[in-house]
């Protein structure tokens, strides 16, 4: 070799050596070019609300310290958590060029579309979590081998699964696939997952028979699909290892056979909601760490066997809807150390004293609603030493309500509607601090509304609707639920709060059904996500965005507390104290014989819905109600109001609900665009000195083009825009060219080169522009 070309040659090393150095350097700086360009595309999607990528710092040299980003020691990316960070739009493309990432997180937000491609080019991965989202579309996760944590919970994902996740089972740990719409069958799927300890499948559709492999799993779930079949004997090995059990809300019938001890571990077993008949099987009290047992919903015999007394742990016992009939057997009295106990709706007709169930010393909650109880309400309750939630609806009880449940002082829900109590409410209730949710609506009860009441500083949602209630409405009653904290914060120390079996039953008699955007909510509600919410709720945690006042549209997640008046005999004025009850949502005060103007202390409240018809106020309505800018049902028909409606109500942007007929008195002309246009005549029923404008019948007209030299300018742009992707191309056929030639393989690389080569192109077009 000569010396000529023994120089040429160290050259080309130098030269290959300088690109290789460049290229591991570059991997770094592409990590950061694929973040920054997330983030563009996040702002460009999100441009009123955005999560903490708002605060990337791009002029730093590495996204590292970036919030949500990590990185390994070598400075490259390996997880994103942008969880909960108010993003919609579809889902980002270009995450498999962080070829290190190890975890994604983007749970909690309203991303739609579909899954991109390129996201199963990410085998790296390790942990995903897109629960809470919008995303839909058939799921292929095939090409992620190595994921350990997959969670994605209420989302849209529809079609089979079976052949989806063989291919990616190897390493999987958890599987969450939750509030979906998956169909086909189950059986055979997971059978290739020998790590696999966590399985949710709930809340979709799947069909055919139970997967019998699932008793080596520790925690599963099938609850809320459209299983069939019998559970056999042999579901239940003798190695079973199962803590967790959910079956709920399926159409499994037979009998519980007896091998069901074999899962000796098990803590909670739920069966609710089945077609499960026969005996319930005596070998359940050979659980000894058994705490939470769901049989509601079903058609066990009425004999509960001796030996479940043997379930020493057992605190938690649902056997509702079973239609037992007679008396509540006697046996539910020795469960001594039961916290919750949940026997609605089966058609008992007494008992309640003699079976004991009185007297269990750790009872926090109490579900004796939809039977045939009759006669007083038993005194005795006053005397559970324990006793937080206590429900008797929806039976026959009559007489008064005891002034003696005024001492139970740790009750905070009282619900005794739909009976036939009369006399009036006891003042003694005022004494209840701790009451956030007190329910009396249709009874027969009279008198007048004790002031008392305004001493319950927690009671949040108040509900004496469809009574025989008469006199003035108190001021002291806008007192209640003025400091609810030193509930919800007992509530948050207490881990077992709430617990209701009934959830889902409790949440829709809390949550009016025709009130907006509560009633949305039932469309969501499943016994899974009823128990999460009402525990929440207990807490002092909104699960609604609500305007945070009466002059912003700023929504945060709030209390939304209510008070419900409807169907009494009320009368005189509003008190205009009520403007201090900042925690209502919702006001019914209608079908009373209220008068008097309306206050407009009312419109400093953050209103939801307001509804005042069928009364006798009179005056004008406030003009101050149009700076209720989340108002979404507005009720003002049949009163005596007078003078011009004002026009401050066609601010009202989100106003879904209106209605101001049969006042004969109110005058003005309904405005033909705004809000009010939107209302048809229904709204303005027996207003006979309202008039309408004219709304003209044509389409608008088309938009003005500008001049020829403006025209001629887009063209120009036009052209200048058919360049790029050829200029694109060129000069990344060319760089991949260049490396592949070299024999260097550095993926990330030439990825960050293309990013470059792009957001320079973009930029020049912008520039252009």
């Amino acid at each position: 070799m000569s010396e000529k070309e023994a120089g040429l040659s160290s050259h080309v090393v130098v030269l290959l050596f300088l690109i290789f150095l460049a290229g591991r350097g570059i991997a770094g700086f592409g990590d950061k070019e694929v973040v920054v360009k997330l983030k563009h595309f996040l702002q460009s999607n999100n441009k009123i609300y955005s999560g903490g990528y708002a605060r990337w710092n791009e002029s730093d040299p590495s996204p590292c310290r970036w919030p949500g980003v990590t990185c390994n020691d070598d400075g490259r990316v390996t997880g994103i958590d942008l969880s909960n960070s108010s993003i919609s739009g579809p889902m980002f493309v270009g995450l498999s060029n962080l070829t290190e990432l190890e975890r994604l997180d983007l749970s909690e937000n309203t991303i739609d579309g579909r899954l991109p491609k390129d996201l199963n080019e990410c085998s790296g991965l390790r942990y995903l979590n897109i629960s809470h989202n919008l995303l839909g579309g058939e799921l292929n996760l095939t090409g992620l081998v190595n994921l350990q944590v997959v969670d994605l919970t209420l989302n849209r994902f529809e079609g089979e699964i079976r052949g989806k996740f063989p291919a990616m089972c190897a390493n999987l740990v958890l599987l969450n696939i939750s509030a979906n719409n998956f169909t086909g069958e189950i059986t055979g799927s997971f059978d290739e997952c020998p790590n696999l300890q966590y399985l949710d499948l709930s809340t979709n559709e799947f069909t055919g028979e139970i997967w019998k492999g699932f008793a080596k799993l520790r925690e599963f779930s099938v609850a809320e699909n459209n299983l069939t079949g019998e559970i056999l004997s042999e579901t239940f090995p003798s190695n079973c290892s199962l803590e967790f059990l959910d079956l709920s809300s399926n159409k499994l019938a037979g009998e519980l056979p007896d091998s069901v001890a074999n899962c000796s571990k098990l803590k909670l077993l739920n069966l609710w909601n089945n077609n499960f008949s026969g005996a319930i099987p005596s070998s359940i009290g050979e659980l000894a760490m058994l705490q939470r047992l769901f049989l509601g919903s079903n058609r066990f015999d009425r004999n509960i066997p001796e030996k479940l007394l043997n379930c020493k742990e057992l605190i938690f016992l649902d056997l509702t809807k079973n239609n037992f009939g007679r008396e509540i057997q006697g046996i539910f009295g020795r469960f001594v150390k039961l916290q919750f106990l949940s026997l609605h709706a089966n058609y008992y007709t007494g008992g309640i004293q003699s079976s004991g169930v009185l007297k269990l010393p750790d009872l926090l909650t109490l579900d004796l609603s939809f039977n045939n109880f009759s006669g007083e309400l038993p005194v005795e309750i006053a005397a559970m030493p324990n006793i937080k939630f206590l429900v008797l609806a929806y039976n026959n009880f009559s007489g008064g309500i005891p002034p003696e449940f005024g001492s139970i002082v740790g009750l905070q829900a009282l619900d005794l509607s739909y009976n036939r109590l009369t006399g009036r409410i006891p003042p003694e209730l005022g004494k209840l601090k701790s009451l956030l949710w007190l329910t009396l609506a249709n009874n027969l009860l009279s008198g007048e509304i004790p002031p008392e009441i305004g001493n319950c500083s927690s009671l949040l949602w108040l509900n004496l609707a469809a009574n025989r209630i008469s006199g003035r409405i108190p001021w002291e009653i806008t007192r209640v639920g003025r400091d609810p904290n030193p509930t919800f914060q007992a509530n948050r120390r207490d881990f077992n709060v709430g617990g209701l079996s009934g959830a889902c039953l409790s949440m829709k008699r809390w949550i009016p059904v025709n009130s907006p955007p509560f009633s949305f909510l039932y469309t969501l509600l499943t016994p899974k996500s009823c128990q999460t919410t009402w525990d929440r709720i207990l807490k002092g945690y909104g699960i609604i965005p609500i305007c945070m006042n009466s002059t912003s549209q700023v929504r945060t997640l709030m209390i939304s507390g209510y008070l419900q008046l409807t169907g009494n005999l009320l009368s005189g004025e509003v008190p205009q104290e009520i403007g201090n009850m900042q925690f209502l949502r919702l006001l019914h005060l209608d079908d009373n014989q209220l008068s008097g103007n309306l206050p407009a202390e009312i419109a400093s409240l953050p209103l939801v819905v307001l509804n005042v018809s069928r009364n006798l106020f009179s005056g004008q309505i406030p003009s101050e109600i149009g700076s209720l800018r989340c108002l979404n049902k507005l009720d003002l028909s049949r009163n005596n109001f007078s003078g011009e409606f004002p026009m401050s109500l066609n601010q009202l942007s989100e106003l879904s609900k209106f209605n101001i007929s049969y006042n004969p008195l109110l005058s003005g002309v309904v405005p033909e665009t705004g809000q009010m246009a939107t209302f048809d005549n229904d709204s303005f029923l027996g207003d006979p000195l309202i008039s309408y404008s004219s709304r003209s019948s044509y389409p608008p007209p088309p938009p003005t083009f500008g001049n020829s030299s403006t025209v001629y300018r887009g063209t120009s742009r036009s052209k200048v825009g058919l360049w790029i992707p050829f200029i694109v191309s060129f000069l990344v056929f060319g760089v991949a060219s260049f490396v592949i030639c070299l024999r260097i393989r550095t993926p990330v690389s030439i990825a960050s080169l293309i990013l470059t080569i792009e957001n320079f192109v973009t930029r020049s077009s912008d520039h252009r522009s």
